[in-house]
């Protein structure tokens, strides 16, 4: 993680609350990208393409950063496999097989539960404590997680009757968080560098998936909107959210910037209802404020 410097807003490198708040409207938008993808791309078609497109523009842009750590990258190949599969693939083969039978809105909001799950990867992996404050935050966050898979009646919770997708969502949720604990013993390389050697393995892990996908006659060719889907989740949710909140972490430290990734499902349910018209009700809007809410309050000092 970049050392937590301070660097004037006002400079040409670009003003870092906008370029976090962009990363999070990016990230948002995969979710909504995954919905669309429905008849038009199948998802580890989507997912093999995206990381094969990303990896390609990251190296492009990044080849002297990759061959100077090289000497570092090749000694951890194993671990960065491994990452890039719970992290790269799993999450977004998770989610974009979730959107098929649950809503944007869900996908978005879900995703809010990943702080909660890093909280907790942290007290499992490395006995990090959790203070009275976090476990009330993480409490109140895990109840809007509730409220979304129940569809605001809690009591289905207890007869285990739950969208798939959304059981789905909260799968990816732990990969993903599985993946921010990981990246504690990550290999001392730079951010760009990393990141292409990650997407070449989740391109790499997501061959034998397609394979199953193509085994079972699931899988299809994009169609001319399946590949601007592809277009826009290789270049904004990979690599210029990527790009963006390294910059912005760079500029205002990774404290300040890490509050930004709670717009996520904020940007994802709004666009999820502007752009694909998903209904938003009451237990959505209230799971929506808890799950913000409960990680606003477990990072309190």
């Amino acid at each position: 993680m970049p050392s937590e410097r301070v660097t004037d807003i006002r400079s040409p490198a670009g003003h870092p609350y906008l370029l976090l708040a962009l990363a999070a409207l990016f990230w948002g938008g995969n979710a909504v990208a995954g919905r669309l993808a429905i008849g038009h791309v199948s998802p580890m078609t989507l997912s093999l393409t995206r990381w094969i497109l990303s990896g390609l523009i990251v190296i492009v842009t990044a080849r002297r950063q990759v061959v100077a750590d090289w000497p570092v990258i090749r000694t951890r190949l194993p671990y960065l496999a491994a990452v890039a599969g719970v992290g790269f693939l799993g999450f977004n083969a998770l989610l974009y097989f979730g959107a098929y039978s649950t809503t944007a809105v869900n996908l978005t909001i879900l995703q809010g539960a990943i702080p909660v799950f890093v909280l907790l990867g942290g007290l499992l992996a490395y006995g990090t404590a959790v203070t009275t404050t976090q476990a009330l935050g993480v409490t109140v966050t895990l109840l809007g997680v509730a409220l979304i898979a129940s569809k605001g009646e809690l009591a289905t919770i207890f007869h285990l009757r739950f969208a798939f997708g959304d059981v789905l969502m909260i799968l990816a949720c732990g990969c993903y968080a599985a993946y921010t604990v990981a990246l504690v013993r990550r290999p001392q390389v730079s951010a760009l560098a990393m990141f292409s050697m990650l997407a070449f393995f989740a391109a790499l892990l997501s061959l034998p998936l397609l394979g199953i996908e193509i085994a079972a006659g699931q899988s299809y060719w994009p169609t001319s909107q399946g590949w601007l889907i592809i277009a826009y989740v290789a270049l904004f949710p990979s690599v210029l959210s990527q790009i963006f909140f390294i910059r912005g972490v760079e500029a205002i430290g990774a404290s300040r910037a890490g509050i930004f990734v709670n717009l996520v499902p904020v940007f994802g349910a709004a666009l999820a209802v502007w752009v694909l018209g998903e209904p938003f009700g009451w237990y959505q809007m209230t799971a929506l404020a808890l799950v913000i809410g409960g990680i606003v309050w477990s990072q309190r000092k």
